[in-house]
């Protein structure tokens, strides 16, 4: 997944420490926080993102697209800080594949 395509940071680490500060000046954790991916449509790829959210409390809803290529992956999870959501999305961004929202 490249994480710099779209964006304007010059590498995956300058990605990363602006999100961070964004989720710390915008919400206020421990709380629920929705994370959204789009996946091509495979039951293997939905179980590599549920183990990222293993031992995490989670609500989720899947989605697929008109033409069934791509699903769409709504995780609501209780994350305790930023640093958690920032480790999240590293986790999911190795996934192949994966689109991060």
């Amino acid at each position: 997944m490249d994480i710099l395509q779209g964006n304007q940071h010059a590498t995956p680490e300058d990605f990363y420490n602006s999100l961070k500060e964004k989720l710390e000046d915008h919400h206020d954790f421990p709380e629920d926080y929705l994370f959204k991916f789009i996946i091509p449509t495979d039951q293997s790829k939905l179980t590599e993102i549920y183990r990222v959210f293993d031992g995490i409390k989670f609500t989720l809803g899947n989605r697929e697209s008109k033409n069934g290529k791509y699903t769409a992956c709504n995780i609501n999870a209780f994350v305790l800080d930023a640093d958690q959501v920032v480790n999240i999305y590293k986790e999911v961004a190795k996934i192949e594949g994966v689109i991060l929202l």
